[in-house]
């Protein structure tokens, strides 16, 4: 198949319309983070109103995020085939649609279906935004302008929730989707005229289709084994005939990619050592991150007795200052390098979790208040550091495969940290507990919860910890940039 643009020959934009794509950049990042934050709020009233069961509105937003974990490889490949202003502007297209299509939807299975058409301009969206930014910054600013994405989408994390409550109050539930599609349109037709279509090369590379399917197929059925075998029972069919599914993919899969002349991943990319340590560290974070943040609501609706409002409102602490210090971080990277931002905070979210591990159960907020901080100040100084040195060690040929690796570790890691501290708090629970259920909690259950509680926060401090080693055992920054740019 053609690529309508390829990024040989790219032509780059003036320097003073770099904040200007800066912004597009932002804005599809803010809508994206921001529409898997906002609908979790609206979810009640979409049960209520589709007159459907738990089990089936948790669908509207799984089906968003496996949808973005299996594919933004492949748009990402894509990307540095026919060009991120081809990929992202029609991600924009998609995700306008996606958008308007859950707004119009009658039922339940629709919301579902439509929210995976959300899924897939997510993935575009998500798979170009780093390379978009590192194209047109400098190598000095890349850190500081990737510390800004880092605000954007702690900001669209952040305000999710609030904005959400504040629409449902005056709005059905429809609006949290309407408002997506002027924004997207308008930010589709912006990117077009901004950014310049790259020039057509005489050789193009051809898209592996088959591995993009196979790659797609192995990463829902793994992720989903991860989230719902907890759920399911870890021996269940369902669970057994979906990680027979993984395996049997898998294996294709890298029969797949290994014959072929242009596979979706290049494992060429993964013997730079600066790239491959920033990927694993990645992962490593948003496992010991998500431990703590899939706990925290339910301790503190539990043990502490928080309302949700003030739940909400503690939750919202880590991303605070993320919003704060990530562009700081990032533009510490640009002097410093990575080794030791990224090394230090992943020190600090270890002695973080770590201190999660001896605090007593209280209804006082400030226990929980600083060690949620000193998470969010260990993510904010790791971040905007790691991938702005994953994105600075490749060729600008491969940079949006490498983005959308990036963005792939973080998923990986945000569903892989929810399953374990699923399974490392539901075996500690039930065995302190004599084999009783959390959906009926009452105070005499405080120790075996706090039990299940510290023994998941310890697991998250092992992987943070492992994280710090890899950080610190990362390459010479400086020596392996200029080797990146000294390829042809």
């Amino acid at each position: 198949m053609p690529r309508p643009e390829t990024l040989k020959g790219r032509n780059k934009p003036e320097p003073f319309n770099k904040w200007l794509i800066f912004s597009l950049v932002a804005v599809g990042i803010f809508m994206s983070t921001l529409d898997g934050s906002i609908v979790n709020v609206a979810l009640p009233t979409i049960m209520a109103e589709l007159d459907v069961p738990i089990t089936t509105v948790k669908w509207v937003v799984v089906i968003y995020l496996l949808t973005i974990s299996s594919l933004l490889l492949s748009f990402g490949r894509l990307s540095d085939m026919w060009g991120r202003r081809w990929v992202y502007s029609r991600g924009l297209a998609v995700f306008s649609l996606g958008s308007l299509l859950c707004g119009l939807a009658p039922g339940a299975l629709w919301l579902i279906a439509a929210r995976a058409i959300q899924g897939v301009g997510a993935a575009m969206i998500m798979a170009c935004t780093p390379a978009l930014v590192v194209d047109v910054f400098p190598a000095a600013e890349r850190g500081r302008a990737l510390g800004m994405v880092g605000t954007v989408v702690a900001g669209g994390l952040t305000m999710g929730p609030a904005l959400g409550g504040m629409l449902l109050q005056f709005f059905p539930w429809q609006v949290i989707f309407y408002i997506n599609v002027p924004v997207g349109i308008a930010a589709a037709l912006a990117t077009l005229r901004v950014l310049k279509p790259e020039s057509e090369t005489t050789s193009p590379e051809t898209f592996d289709w088959p591995g993009s399917i196979l790659l797609a197929v192995s990463f829902t059925a793994l992720l989903t084994v991860l989230s719902r075998s907890s759920e399911w029972g870890y021996l269940s069919l369902p669970t057994l005939a979906l990680a027979g599914v993984f395996v049997v993919s898998a294996v294709f899969l890298v029969r797949q990619e290994a014959r072929t002349r242009h596979p979706i991943v290049e494992p060429a990319l993964f013997s730079i050592r600066l790239f491959s340590v920033s990927i694993a560290t990645a992962v490593t974070l948003y496992i010991s991150l998500f431990t703590s943040t899939f706990m925290m609501p339910f301790y503190l609706v539990n043990p502490a007795g928080f309302p949700a409002a003030k739940t909400g409102a503690v939750l919202v602490i880590p991303f605070f200052f993320l919003f704060i210090l990530a562009p700081f971080a990032g533009a510490m990277s640009d002097r410093i390098g990575s080794r030791l931002l990224c090394t230090l905070g992943m020190c600090i979210l270890t002695f973080s979790l770590i201190s999660f591990t001896w605090m007593p159960a209280s209804t006082n907020i400030w226990p929980v208040a600083w060690r949620l901080a000193l998470s969010g100040m260990g993510v904010a100084t790791f971040t905007s550091p790691n991938s702005a040195a994953a994105m600075s060690a490749v060729t600008p040929q491969r940079r949006g495969i490498a983005a959308a690796l990036v963005a792939t570790a973080r998923n990986f890691g945000m569903v892989f940290g929810v399953a374990i501290a699923a399974v490392i708090f539901n075996v500690s629970f039930q065995k302190a507990s004599g084999g009783q259920s959390l959906q009926n909690y009452h105070h005499g259950m405080e120790a075996a919860f706090m039990t299940g509680f510290h023994h998941a926060m310890l697991c998250g401090a092992v992987v943070a910890a492992l994280g710090a080693l890899l950080s610190a055992l990362r390459g010479k920054e400086k020596k392996i940039r200029r080797k990146i740019t000294a390829r042809p």
